[in-house]
């Protein structure tokens, strides 16, 4: 089981990596941006919007916050313009951390079910554990753009948790 302060650590690790992450996309251009560099969702701008899409989905769920439109397959069109695709980023991770800061343990507690599109039927699951598995995600593909970025020469600083979030974040 997780805790209310783990979840707004991730939360705030989250939203610095996501800032330091749009921080270095923005050196280069769309079109290096839009470049597919084999990842598994092609291109940095493709996987920041699946990003955002897988995070918004999640938050549907676990908040009631409003449904980002179409599904995974879409997902890496959500956005179109770099400005609007980061400051839809920014907003969502705001947002975030403001749930989590009002999390209680018997936030974390039960499960959850839902309709899955990638399963094509309903799931049912512990809360905290979707809850861990979103920010995994988040790290899993940031980590693809990560080295998307690298290959091009930009960068975003350092990664590792203890030293990417202040003490505040995890007391």
């Amino acid at each position: 089981m997780i805790s209310p302060a783990h979840v707004r650590a991730m939360a705030a690790y989250n939203a610095e990596m996501n800032r330091r992450t749009y921080d270095a996309a923005a050196t280069l251009t769309d079109a290096q941006r839009r470049k597919d560099g084999g990842a598994f969702f092609g291109t940095i701008h493709a996987t920041l919007c699946h990003l955002l899409w897988g995070d918004s989905i999640w938050m549907h769920r676990f908040a009631g916050w409003e449904r980002p439109a179409g599904g995974i397959a879409e997902s890496t069109r959500l956005v179109e313009g770099w400005d609007e695709l980061r400051a839809a980023r920014t907003a969502l991770d705001a947002r975030m951390r403001e749930w989590a800061a009002g999390l209680a343990p018997a936030n974390l507690e039960g499960d959850l079910t839902w309709f899955s599109g990638a399963t094509g039927r309903e799931m049912r699951r512990p809360r905290w554990l979707l809850i861990t598995h979103m920010f995994n995600h988040q790290t899993h593909h940031r980590g693809q753009v990560h080295a998307l970025l690298t290959r091009m020469g930009a960068r975003t600083g350092d990664t590792d948790l203890p030293w990417v979030i202040a003490e505040a974040d995890w007391s």
